[in-house]
């Protein structure tokens, strides 16, 4: 009985894991899509092109975010993950903060550098400890609310920081958003600890999966390639759309920068909320009889998105465009809670954080690092032909990688049904 009480005292509860790590991940994307907002008053200060500003939300973030977050997580796997998490947080933080201090290109491109290798340890094992507090027919919808973080970070970057760039100057955005990240640091290893794994019997194996096992395991699993290269096509336009989106509206639509962060960050809150937790809602109720649809459930809703994008990216109204980005951006989301809890499940237990960061590294450094630089390289090409609204096509005809997105996923459905490891 004591040593039971001792190991519960040394435990956290899945709901205050699950709440910190959704601050924590909130966290994550303010630090992302502040610079999208800021995006405007950066390039006017400092002179930067749509090409630079691609590559400084894109591969200047995602090149060492998506490489060093296989390394971390095997770390993580084989450590404590919550202390992962903490140090990575201090890190990302710091660097956010000292891009407030940049005075060109390159001086960014190495601050964005240093908020990619913080946040490559962030992730993955939040993944995994989300796994090990929650059981497996619970795990789509946990993984999707701690998925919130995106939409809440996401709209918390853009209205925050669109307001102090407005009314004070964009540099201070950095400053506040960066320290205050540093100081909620080390409250989050106050709160979690790693979950106490279970004594394990004389009469029982114990799996402990190496890096190359567990690149090995996945490797052989079909689901997993159709899952991260459909994750990695959706990201190219989802992280595009959410870099550029603001400079679409003020240039395009004629908002201010004010208008722009209310206008987006309305989007992000009340299409990107519902989209995660309804994404992760249905993906576990259809994926009780079926674990075909966690990647079914996805393809039908990038299709769906396609034409209510286009459609809203075309409107010559604010207000139009408003009602129809709604839709759309929860779709977009929908993805989350079901492939994510689908990725949990191909590799044992000991391996989730391993397997998530592998996964992450494909969706990453291709949506990430390609994506954002892409959709911001096609604009500048087709501006001599559109002028203003070049941004306005660029995001149109990228509309196709949902379109590969869906099929990706879609391909994927069959091979979960027997690649599914049930629980573990």
């Amino acid at each position: 009985m004591a040593g039971q009480q001792n190991v519960k005292s040394r435990t956290t509860s899945p709901n205050i894991a699950l709440g910190m790590l959704l601050l924590v991940y909130i966290f994550n994307f303010v630090d992302r899509q502040i610079l999208a907002i800021l995006a405007g008053p950066i390039q006017a200060d400092l002179g930067l092109s749509d090409t630079q500003m691609g590559l400084l939300g894109g591969i200047a973030f995602a090149l060492l975010y998506s490489t060093l977050a296989v390394p971390l997580a095997w770390v993580a796997d084989k450590t404590s993950r919550s202390w992962v998490i903490t140090i990575s947080l201090a890190i990302w933080s710091g660097f956010t903060a000292l891009t407030g201090l940049a005075q060109g290109f390159w001086s960014i491109f190495l601050a964005r550098l240093g908020v990619g290798i913080g946040e490559a340890g962030g992730v993955a094992p939040s993944y995994a400890l989300i796994s090990d507090h929650f059981p497996s027919e619970k795990r789509a919808r946990a993984l999707s609310i701690y998925s919130l973080g995106i939409p809440l970070g996401s709209a918390t970057g853009v209205i925050a920081g669109g307001y102090i760039a407005a009314t004070v100057d964009w540099r201070l955005a950095f400053f506040v958003v960066g320290l205050t990240g540093v100081l909620i640091a080390p409250l989050f290893k106050y709160f979690v600890r790693d979950k106490v794994k279970a004594p394990v019997s004389a009469d029982q194996t114990v799996s402990s999966y190496s890096f190359k096992g567990t690149v090995v395991l996945l490797a052989g699993k079909k689901a997993f390639w159709f899952l991260a290269f459909g994750a990695a096509s959706s990201s190219m336009l989802g992280y595009g759309i959410a870099f550029w989106l603001p400079s679409l509206l003020q240039r395009s639509f004629g908002l201010s920068l004010i208008d722009t962060s209310l206008f987006f960050g309305a989007i992000l809150l009340i299409g990107g909320v519902a989209g995660v937790l309804g994404g992760g809602m249905i993906g576990d109720w259809l994926g009780r009889k079926d674990k075909a649809a966690y990647g079914l459930v996805p393809a039908a809703a990038f299709l769906l998105a396609v034409p209510l994008f286009a459609a809203g990216i075309m409107s010559g109204s604010a207000t139009v465009a408003f009602i129809l980005f709604l839709i759309p951006q929860a779709l977009a989301y929908f993805w989350l809670g079901p492939v994510l809890s689908a990725v949990q499940h191909l590799v044992p237990a000991d391996a989730r954080a391993t397997a998530s960061a592998l996964f992450l590294l494909i969706n990453n450094l291709i949506g990430i690092g390609g994506g954002i630089f892409f959709l911001g390289a096609l604009s500048d090409s087709l501006t001599p032909i559109y002028g203003e609204d070049g941004l306005r096509y660029s995001m149109l005809y990228s509309l196709v990688f949902y379109v590969i997105a869906a099929a990706l996923m879609a391909l994927a459905a069959k091979p979960l049904r027997s690649e599914w490891i049930a629980e573990g």
